[in-house]
Order: C-alpha cells, then sequence, then structure tokens
C-alpha cells in the first residue's frame, strides 16, 4: 500500500478479530511511533502494551459507558497507552508541544497499523487518574490517548470531510 492510500483508507475500528497480533508487527508499529518528528527531537512520548485480556476488562471502567470504543477495548488482543512526558518537551507560544509531539508520534502507530493490516481506534475519552492507577503510570506522565490494536472485524464507510476549498487559503487568511 502507498502512504496515500494507507492515508485516505485508514478508519477507525471498533470491532476485532479474536486473533493474536504477532510480535513482529506490533513492534513494527511502535517503530513507526518511534520515528515520528517531535519539538526538538525530544521524542516526548512512552508507550504501554497491554496484551494481558483481564486487565484491559478491568480498565473498561475509565471509559464511560456511552463511549463507542470501550467495547473495543475489551475485543481487541493489544491496547496501546499512549503516553507523554511534558518535562521532556516544551512551550512555545503557548503551545505545550508534549500533545503535538505524541499525536505525531500516535498517528504514525495507526498508519503503520493500517498498512500491516491492522486496526486502531484514537480514543480520548476517558478517566485518566483510573487509567493512570491501574496501570501504575507516574503522575508525571500524562495520557495522551488511547486505542485497541487488532484485525479488524468490521469495514467502516468513510467519513465526510470538507472539501479543500473550505479548509484552505492561500498566501492570506480568508484568500482562496
Amino acid at each position: 500500500m502507498d502512504i496515500f492510500q494507507v492515508i485516505r483508507d485508514r478508519r477507525s475500528i471498533r470491532r476485532y478479530q479474536d486473533t493474536a497480533v504477532e510480535t513482529d508487527k506490533l513492534e513494527l508499529v511502535l517503530d513507526a511511533a518511534r520515528l515520528a518528528p517531535s519539538w526538538k527531537n525530544l521524542q516526548c512520548w512512552r508507550f504501554l502494551v497491554v496484551r494481558d485480556r483481564e486487565r484491559r476488562e478491568k480498565l473498561l471502567s475509565a471509559f464511560p459507558t456511552d463511549n463507542p470504543g470501550s467495547r473495543a477495548i475489551a475485543s481487541a488482543p493489544v491496547m496501546i497507552v499512549v503516553c507523554a512526558d511534558p518535562t521532556a518537551s516544551g512551550v512555545e507560544n503557548g503551545i505545550e508541544y508534549y500533545i503535538a509531539d505524541t499525536a505525531i508520534a500516535f498517528e504514525h502507530l495507526c498508519l503503520a497499523a493500517h498498512a500491516l493490516g491492522l486496526g486502531t481506534c484514537w480514543m480520548g475519552w476517558f478517566d485518566e487518574t483510573a487509567i493512570k492507577n491501574a496501570l501504575g503510570i507516574p503522575a508525571n506522565i500524562k495520557v495522551v490517548g488511547i486505542t485497541p490494536l487488532g484485525y479488524p472485524d468490521q469495514e467502516p464507510k468513510p467519513r465526510p470531510r470538507k472539501s479543500l476549498a473550505e479548509i484552505t487559503f492561500y498566501d492570506r487568511w480568508g484568500q482562496v
């Protein structure tokens, strides 16, 4: 798959097959995330891989019951908790770059997973304190997002996207 096809075809997956993810594929996905660019190359991201089914099921209470992604955590063979150390990044123009840096790494992870035939679903609606307590994540580390990882058991249709004309200006704000 070329990169443009990967970007175009990636979808959020909320149902997974009961099939283990091979270690080499898991490591390729994590390595793709590791290679993301970051503010001053400080690489503030950290990844916690949770394979134990009982531990993942216990974490379900950290997600609101009406969060559609919570079912994915229970059904996927792997859950990746994407974290950041804010002290290993910087602030410029009021922007805390640990969020941007970690989001880029997270997207690398999601795109690499799709290229390997795996599914992901970026989840941000959870109780961070409950996740940190359950997994022993230190207080100074931020949980930026969580994704289930596994072989998809669904093929979601594309979601609508705004046209380039609606979101793009040239040379000056408001100029099309």
